[in-house]
């Protein structure tokens, strides 16, 4: 395992999005992405890879947890609850109106978010994760 200084030598540069890819709820919001982002061309990075793992450790995030998607738009990373609303914000409208949970106070939004990584594989988990046709396309690692 890199350490975060060697971590950096693995990261990618552009908008990305590192989900967690057998997570259902979490690859499903990689191909909702993928399908809907025609401006900020994000490309996307499975959690479980090398490079995702690195991201994990160069944002200060424990890569064995996974407890967060990781949203990185015009050099800035977002987390929690602020990576879904970075991502909702860079589609525009209709998806940009789910932008109102940044009013939310911060402790309860990451709050609510944490109850749902928390409990996500309940939803389902996939053993051999298929990527969409656009998600594939984008995909890094």
């Amino acid at each position: 395992m890199p350490s975060p200084l060697e971590a950096q030598a693995y990261l990618p540069q552009g908008n990305l999005i590192v989900f967690d890819g057998i997570c259902i709820l979490c690859s499903g919001f990689a191909r909702f992405m993928a399908r809907r982002d025609r401006k900020a061309g994000f490309r996307f990075v499975d959690a479980h890879s090398k490079t995702g793992r690195a991201l994990y450790l160069a944002h200060g995030l424990d890569p064995d947890l996974m407890e967060t998607n990781i949203v990185l738009l015009d050099g800035k990373a977002f987390i929690k609850l602020a990576s879904f609303t970075a991502a909702m914000r860079s589609l525009g409208w209709p998806w940009r109106v789910l932008t109102v949970l940044d009013l939310l106070p911060t402790g309860f939004g990451n709050w609510l978010y944490d109850r749902i990584a928390r409990n996500r594989y309940r939803f389902g988990q996939r053993t051999c994760p298929l990527p969409s046709a656009e998600l594939k396309e984008r995909l890094l690692d």
